[in-house]
């Protein structure tokens, strides 16, 4: 399979078939042709994107395709892309080992591809797949088993002559006992979760009076994670970038090295972008990654897909291992563009037991003609608020034009919910470029064309990330998005020309009826002439980082059909000729000294506008009486829930003296755990949840007595 046949990997009714014809494959360690047991039908047991992924690239093989869903998911994407679908009935199910293995066997499932995240790195879960007679598309159990325990995997890495940081991987989990090895190690120390992997049960702890909190909270979020509360210290290095190795192994012995990724730029120890080759990396510092990657592999026996991790030292040029993913990685598609190869294809091929489809001479021709590659992958997450999930309806979505190279991953379309139960994801944009820089450029463009309304997204920071002058030059490290906070987050005026047209698309929407109640937006009907309405309208600014700002006005008057004054400040706009595409949701305006074509879209009391490749978001301001009138509380004494969220834990009770910054509430949010902290001193009032409860995002979780 070529690369190009990659490239429009996007929601979709995926065929099936039966079956397909066995395959002869050459091996490339020299053996003779020989025929491989074909997996003709396989059952996916993971959801969103990653299940139409595998799908795809299985329907285009002749494999039947059976897919699960839980009942949150029952009309999403996946659910719908093939013809055998499933319910596993409650939000956790995608864990439920057994009754997944029972649904393969049922429906003659050869083979089970676990994408990733879920049951993907489960060795048990693996073990079980084996001893029911099913493949499982990914690698031994043992090889799950040691390179899941992050411990174990040190010890075998140190073998095998792979360096490792600093740190202590023992079985003592004293509280007091860590804090000693902490101190010997110097800080700062990172403390992580021996399983697991995503940023999952991680904290940083820059001195000894700080250990015993983040120890507790990353005890607290692994156990919640992965069951398991268990942890390992290792030496923090303070100027760190994440590069990882693409592994492919077979079952005879032959593994390749498909190029590195470098995945620097992180937030809460997630990645949100991956590119490769890595920037400034000597080649010599390159072959060795993939050298020591090799004999990783090597040294747990390993077979199909993995990532060698390391965290490569800016200040010193060396490099450590970190851990081993023992499956696809969610940017596998950075390698697919680089070495024009399906890895997916790939995983199936070696699981049939057919040998390696390259050389690794092989590998590294196709690298060195391939350019360069850029994973921006688009989250509903709010980065003005800590990056914080969002969730809720696409009410409108609309992608960059894919080619050879831009490609989309997507989970979600137009119209789908994204849920507060899974990881906000949204889709992976993936492009290529002949160098680094015209990668960045084509990013940039694309992200540019990228609109979604609905839940907040990470677009207009991922645009920002693409002109910061350091990411142009290469010079990352995980550090990255702290050191340049005040850059990335600097507030972005709203242009008079934006509101000139959020304010007309209002009234196109009103004016196809004069007694039509207004759409929403605050503003009200203050005179006709000759029949044409004049209106006045307010908008609050939503782009700082409490999302929210200053009050704007604009007056708009008709003043002959489809043409316009607007009035804003001591600005005024004469005679602009608008009309609007109610399909399309675009305003086009003939301006004095320009055309704009606006996206603005309406969700509620928030107006989305997208304009000249940047998204502008206002807010409604609602009249009091209009709250009252829809029972709308005053929580200005209340801290909020930042997004939809369980309560693990309340730390405070009601009449307690709280200090600024003071933990009130624990609260788990699409597996992340996240502390809400005191805003202020005060005295508590009252307790509104309780461990266990449920709650929607804005709901007051504590309130604060009157001053």
């Amino acid at each position: 399979m070529t690369i190009s046949s990659l490239l429009r990997i996007t929601p979709r009714l995926a065929p099936t078939a039966a079956h397909r014809t066995v395959r002869t494959v050459s091996s490339v360690s020299g053996t003779n042709s020989t025929k491989q047991k074909t997996l003709d039908s396989i059952l996916i047991a993971n959801r969103g994107e990653i299940a139409l992924r595998v799908g795809q690239t299985a329907a285009e093989h002749g494999i039947r395709v059976t897919t699960l869903y839980t009942d949150p998911d029952s009309r999403s994407q996946h659910a719908l892309s093939s013809p055998f679908a499933f319910n596993l009935g409650s939000v956790s199910a995608y864990l439920d080992g057994d009754r997944i293995i029972e649904i393969a066997k049922k429906e003659g499932c050869r083979g089970i591809h676990p994408g990733y995240g879920f049951l993907s790195e489960n060795s048990a879960f693996a073990r079980k797949c084996t001893e029911a007679g099913i493949v499982f598309i990914g690698p031994p159990w043992k090889a799950i088993e040691d390179m899941g325990d992050k411990s174990r995997s040190k010890e075998i890495m140190l073998a095998a002559g792979v360096p490792c940081v600093p740190g202590y991987h023992g079985h003592n989990q004293d509280p007091q006992f860590l804090e000693t090895e902490a101190d010997k190690i110097k800080y700062p120390v990172l403390i992580k979760a021996i399983k697991g992997g995503g940023g999952k049960g991680m904290r940083i702890a820059s001195s000894k009076a700080e250990f015993q909190a983040q120890l507790e909270s990353a005890k607290s979020e692994a156990m919640n994670s992965f069951g398991d509360d268990n942890v390992l210290i290792e030496k923090y290095i303070t100027t760190p970038r994440h590069i990882e190795v693409q592994v492919f192994a077979d079952k005879y012995g032959n593994c390749v090295a498909l190029g590195e990724r470098d995945c620097s730029i992180q937030r809460r120890h997630q990645k949100i972008l991956e590119e490769s080759p890595a920037p400034h990396l000597p080649d010599t510092t390159r072959k060795d990654l993939w050298a020591k990657a090799r004999s990783a592999a090597l040294a747990v026996g390993y077979e199909g897909a993995g990532t060698v991790e390391f965290i490569f030292d800016n200040d010193s040029g060396e490099f450590y291992f970190m851990e081993m993913n023992t499956r696809l990685q969610v940017e596998h598609p950075v390698t697919e563009m680089v070495t024009g190869q399906d890895l997916v294809h790939w995983q199936i091929l070696v699981a049939e037991g057919s040998p390696l489809p390259l050389t690794q001479e092989q590998v590294e021709e196709n690298i060195a003609r391939s350019g360069h590659g850029i994973e921006a992958r688009i989250y509903a997450e709010n980065p003005n608020q800590g990056f914080i999930p969002d969730s809720g309806r696409l009410i409108h979505v609309r992608t960059p034009a894919t080619t050879e190279d831009v490609r989309i991953d997507a989970g979600f379309v137009e119209g789908d919910e994204v849920s507060a139960h899974y990881d906000p994801m949204i889709s992976k944009l993936i492009v290529r470029g002949k160098t680094r820089e015209e990668a960045i450029r084509k990013l940039g463009a694309a992200l540019e064309q990228y609109e979604v309304a609905g839940p907040v997204t990470n677009i207009e920071f991922l645009k920002a990330l693409c002109r910061s002058p350091d990411f142009i030059d290469g010079e990352v490290e995980t550090g990255y998005i702290e050191k340049h906070r005040e850059e990335l987050f600097a507030p972005k005026p709203i242009e008079d020309e934006v509101l000139a047209q959020v304010a007309l698309a209002c009234l196109h929407r009103d004016s196809h009826s004069a007694a039509r109640p207004s759409s929403g937006v605050s503003g009200s009907a203050i005179g006709f002439a000759s029949s044409y309405m004049q209106r006045q309208l307010s908008f609050i600014e939503s782009t700082g980082p409490n999302g929210d700002g200053q009050t704007l006005h604009v007056r708009v008057q008709q003043i002959a059909d489809q043409t316009f004054n607007v009035e804003i400040g001591e600005r005024v706009f004469e005679q602009v000729e608008s009309r609007m595409d109610p399909v399309s949701h675009i305003v086009t305006s003939f301006f004095p000294h320009t055309r704009l074509d606006t996206t603005v879209v309406q969700d509620e009391d928030t107006v989305i506008a997208f304009q000249r490749g940047v998204q502008y978001r206002l807010a409604v301001p609602r009249a009091k009486w209009m709250e009252k009138a829809l029972g709308m509380k005053d929580v200005a004494n209340s801290v909020l829930a930042p997004m939809p969220c369980k309560i693990l834990r309340v730390d405070v009770q009601a009449g307690d003296l709280v200090e600024k910054d003071q933990p009130l509430v624990v609260i788990e949010s699409m597996k992340m755990e996240t502390v809400i902290r005191s805003p202020q001193q005060g005295k508590i009032a009252r307790i509104v949840h309780k461990e266990g409860d449920q709650c929607k995002s804005g709901t007051p979780l504590v309130e604060f007595a009157e001053e």
